[in-house]
């Protein structure tokens, strides 16, 4: 999709969140660069960015094409070079060090179309010493495959940071009152949501994208479709592979939304006319297409959860698919807001994908999380848990999710039953198999209060919550 202009360097602009114990930890009066963009507004991944930008010499931003990775970059930079500029990727391809020129911290925007520029900054970083910390931004948004793979990962040298679409409380709909942080810390206050019903499924199907804020959703979700059918259409040729296979993967994935469906069932779902679907396509190469979907990071996969952590269940549990942002599934679908209006249960699949893509970006943010802090949890007895947070020293919480309030009683039952399974110490052993959550916690779409029930479960409408 064609991206805005950019406006004139200006100083940065930094959202403004609800000064309250809950609120996210942001710095509030961020650098002023020379390359910061205009009106920006400050995201949750920006603290993250600026302590990388301590730490390596360069630092990588990848994610969902059009979730702004070039604005937040711009925002901590002072120069900028687009790779994709067709004079620029000439001379990339002729010497790649020629992009790496620029007022420091410099910004070389799509790296990965010339994947020998990952060596050339780790050399160049390797050359500076400890003075060439913070020196370069590179953006991308799809990973080098195959042969075009950098020689070396870049360990100790080059950060990575993984940036999505907006949470709810990045562009605003979200009051921000309760903090996922402040409930690891015991910290919690009750709070009321002004997101109504209408809000929220407008919600789903606008997207977090920067450019749609303020739009209507019809509106936003022609972007959100010219944005499907350009990455179909031309990203999945550039790989080698046919845009028509990838298109009937994208719609079952859409079908089979926080799923953890087999490639057998969504190969079935491509090709289910037809009397043995693996005429067409085998399941090996549906895994193929579903990994270049997951590289150009319009799906996240989300792994099993399985105690203790050297377990090797870890490794063969299914991944559940989310879509990056909910209105990719919404448009995959053809569900505008009065679809979904009609049709509760797909409208709470989809409303399932927002709560995870901001668990992702909150979690992420934690100052000890792990290196993937969102898991789901699904055992052999069908006891399931929408969403498990741990952090990397051990402690874990557990979050159900739900579209209203009036299945909260529900979710708490089966939060309850999941602790004492996971927690009780058996009567052979003095030691209990797993450490007690630091929370558990009903996130709900439709709901006016957050508070704290008698059994010390939380109920907490996504229009409350933030980093």
């Amino acid at each position: 999709m064609q991206q805005p202009d950019f406006p004139a360097f200006q100083e940065t602009q930094p959202i403004q969140f609800p000064q309250s114990s809950q609120s996210p930890q942001m710095s509030q009066t961020p650098p002023a660069y020379a390359a910061a963009p205009q009106g920006y507004r400050r995201r949750i991944v920006d603290d993250q960015i600026e302590r990388y930008m301590r730490l390596f010499g360069a630092v990588e931003i990848t994610g969902t094409k059009w979730c702004g990775k070039t604005w937040t970059a711009r925002a901590h930079a002072n120069s900028i070079t687009y790779v994709d500029e067709a004079g620029n990727l000439a001379a990339a391809h002729a010497d790649p060090s020629l992009m790496l020129l620029g007022d420091k911290p410099h910004v070389i925007d799509e790296w990965q179309l010339v994947p020998a520029l990952w060596d050339h900054v780790r050399h160049a970083v390797d050359e500076g010493g400890a003075s060439s910390k913070g020196s370069w931004l590179l953006t991308g948004s799809s990973t080098p495959l195959g042969e075009q793979r950098p020689n070396h990962t870049g360990a100790g040298r080059i950060g990575r940071v993984r940036m999505n679409p907006m949470t709810l409380a990045e562009s605003g709909e979200s009051n921000a009152t309760v903090s996922l942080a402040g409930l690891f810390r015991g910290q919690f206050q009750p709070a009321a949501s002004q997101l109504s019903t209408t809000q929220l499924i407008d919600a789903v199907c606008r997207g977090g994208w920067p450019e749609t804020i303020g739009m209507s959703a019809p509106d936003a979700q022609t972007l959100t479709r010219e944005y499907l059918d350009t990455t179909v259409r031309n990203g999945f040729p550039a790989i080698g592979k046919d845009p028509h296979i990838a298109r009937r993967l994208l719609v079952s994935l859409a079908r089979n939304v926080s799923q953890a469906a087999t490639y057998s069932t969504l190969l079935a779902d491509m090709y289910g006319s037809e009397s043995n679907p693996e005429d067409f396509v085998s399941a090996r190469t549906v895994s193929e297409y579903a990994q270049a979907f997951a590289d150009m990071f319009v799906i996240d996969e989300i792994p099993g959860w399985v105690p203790p952590r050297r377990s090797p269940k870890r490794l063969r549990t299914k991944p559940r698919r989310y879509f990056a942002d909910p209105s990719l599934a919404a448009a995959a679908l053809g569900m505008g807001p009065q679809a979904l209006v009609s049709d509760w249960q797909t409208f709470g699949l989809l409303f399932e994908n927002l709560c995870i893509r901001d668990l992702l970006v909150y979690a992420r943010a934690l100052p000890d999380a792990a290196a993937e802090p969102v898991h789901y949890y699904h055992d052999d007895a069908d006891l399931e848990c929408d969403a498990v947070i741990e952090l990397a020293d051990g402690r874990w919480a557990g979050i159900e999710i739900k579209t209203s309030h009036d299945k909260v009683e529900q979710a708490a039952k089966n939060l309850l039953r999941m602790r004492g399974k996971l927690c009780e110490t058996p009567q052979a052993s003095r030691v209990a198999r797993v450490r007690e959550p630091e929370f558990l916690a009903v996130l709900i779409g439709v709901g006016d209060f957050a508070y704290r029930r008698d059994d010390g479960i939380y109920v907490i409408p996504i229009g409350t919550l933030s980093a």
